[in-house]
């Protein structure tokens, strides 16, 4: 596992590390997050930009993760994803050296709409390289966490994706971002399988559904690093894979459009 270190870097060898950001998360959720569920004063809601909805829980989670991520690797950077909308020059340098990714409320407007599909993210990145991810779920009570090469976990147990069972697939199919021509690889994608569902407009969950059996795969428009790292690598850990449609593997420092959560048997081009 992650032993803290006294420079920027890390070695996965000791487990010290990974349970410290474990407990932190669960933390921020139970006081920053869950008192809030259902209970948000419309005072306490913001938009971005239209439709893309902030709250009071989003700005308290990210500034006490960025403050307490900062500590236990000195020297590593923290790019959360409210900081980031205030100065996105953030963005630069996500592979050089070490640097924490915050996604401190995915799924916002879940979130508003009292919704249980939201979710607490954080990756922890070397040199370019995801090397940790934790995706916690407070509302379904689930725990996913993964380092690269030791497997994925759910709340403690070791997970491995399971098919849907179904013979064309199951598939989550949301286009909120996409464009006219993306919107036509949909239409032609969704004739092609069996359930067509919409999304659930929050990674933190949708990637752990093409772990569970619920759907075997997921489409997303936006590669907004916080929103993938963490998915991305629990779900590859956990037997998945995920990346572009034209067959290269997810890396956090490409941002373009159009990616792929699937299951290891799943085939859509």
């Amino acid at each position: 596992m992650l032993v803290p270190m006294a420079g920027s870097d890390f070695r996965p060898t000791d487990p010290a590390l990974f349970e410290a950001v474990t407990g932190l998360i669960r933390s921020v959720a139970a006081e920053q997050i869950m008192p809030r569920w259902q209970h948000l004063l419309d005072e306490q809601v913001n938009e971005k930009t239209p439709g893309d909805l902030v709250t009071i829980a989003d700005h308290e989670s990210e500034a006490r993760l960025t403050k307490a991520l900062a500590g236990l690797i000195p020297g590593a950077r923290v790019v959360g994803e409210e900081a980031v909308s205030s100065d996105p020059d953030l963005l630069d340098g996500l592979d050089q050296g070490c640097v924490w990714l915050v996604d401190p409320l995915d799924g916002t407007g879940n979130f508003v709409a009292g919704s249980p599909h939201f979710a607490v993210m954080v990756a922890l990145l070397q040199d370019g390289v995801v090397e940790a991810g934790w995706i916690f779920q407070p509302a379904h009570e689930r725990f996913y966490v993964a380092e690269r090469g030791r497997g994925a976990f759910c709340n403690g147990s070791f997970v491995r994706v399971q098919p849907s069972g179904l013979p064309k697939f199951t598939g989550a199919f949301p286009t909120r971002y996409a464009n006219a021509s993306q919107q036509q690889l949909v239409d032609n994608i969704r004739a092609g399988v069996d359930v067509a569902l919409p999304g659930l407009m929050c990674a933190g969950v949708d990637y752990t559904r093409c772990i569970d059996g619920t759907q075997d795969f997921a489409l997303f428009w936006r590669s907004l690093p916080w929103d993938h790292a963490p998915g991305a690598l629990i779900l590859t850990e956990a037997g998945g894979w995920a990346g572009w449609m034209d067959g290269t593997p997810y890396s956090v420092c490409d941002q373009r459009p159009g990616l792929v959560a699937r299951g290891p048997s799943v085939s859509l081009f």
